[in-house]
């Protein structure tokens, strides 16, 4: 496994990563953001991961509209999906991740077919580049993201990863351990946040290590499932954040550091 961060896709996102001793930085291209600026920029990012050593370990688009009302694809949706897989390849991330709106005025039956041809469409392009498309599991703009929409569509559909965050199950009173056993072998990438209950409320997202998480039981149960893809970092604690946020990330980084085999390893190696 290797370890990385979500961050900002400019040269000082690189440059701070290199610094941080981390594998790979994550660009996540949501519906609020510039999808064509990001696009007309790969060239520039692929050079600045070459020039830090720093590779690019997953591209993602959160809580876009992929399907019209009546279940279609969303041709522009489409077209910038189409576009990031490309870039994905271009900048060499193994992964693509996306979601699948839910259409309130169809069954869902009818949205599991939709979602389906939807990512049919993906994984074609996926293949023809050489990259992975996955589902995310947050519960923000898709219904993918629990063990019956995976049982149905990624059942159907072999090829189909899932992108994975203990948090989102864990918030939404899901078993995150279970998930991860049952359904790890399909899973090609990771995100790495804390959670904080208190009472049946959430408290806050702290850096991951200070949570509630058991992320030494959840790294073996993937391994176990043989997974060896990227954990990526998420910065999202608000008692966190401005001056604290960087201390945040280096102290998971530290936690995470005795929990992978291979950045231990390195990191004795460097001791």
């Amino acid at each position: 496994m290797n370890l990385g961060l979500i961050a900002k896709a400019n040269e000082a996102s690189f440059r701070k990563a290199q610094a941080m001793g981390l594998d790979f930085l994550e660009f996540c291209v949501n519906k609020s953001d510039d999808a064509d600026a990001f696009l007309t920029d790969v060239e520039n990012l692929r050079h600045f991961s070459m020039r830090y050593d720093v590779a690019v370990g997953s591209v993602g688009r959160w809580k876009a509209e992929t399907l019209l009302p009546d279940g279609t694809p969303d041709p522009e949706e489409l077209r910038i999906a189409y576009g990031l897989i490309e870039a994905a390849a271009r900048l060499g991330s193994p992964v693509y991740v996306c979601g699948c709106n839910y259409i309130p005025t169809l069954s869902y039956y009818e949205n599991c077919t939709a979602a389906i041809h939807l990512l049919e469409m993906l994984l074609a392009h996926g293949r023809k580049h050489g990259v992975t498309i996955a589902t995310y599991n947050c519960r923000k703009g898709t219904f993918i993201h629990n063990a019956t929409a995976w049982t149905l569509i990624h059942g159907h559909l072999k090829d189909l990863a899932i992108k994975y965050d203990p948090s989102h199950s864990i918030y939404a009173g899901a078993d995150y351990l279970k998930e991860t056993s049952e359904w790890g072998s399909r899973f090609s990438h990771i995100h790495l946040k804390g959670s904080l209950m208190l009472n049946g409320e959430r408290v806050d997202d702290p850096p991951a290590g200070m949570d509630q998480t058991d992320w030494p039981m959840f790294l073996s149960i993937l391994r176990a499932r043989g997974y060896d893809g990227g954990l990526s970092i998420e910065p999202h604690s608000d008692a966190w954040s401005g001056e604290r946020r960087d201390e945040g990330i280096e102290f998971t980084i530290r936690y995470m550091d005795k929990l992978i085999p291979q950045r231990c390893a390195l990191a004795s190696t460097v001791a």
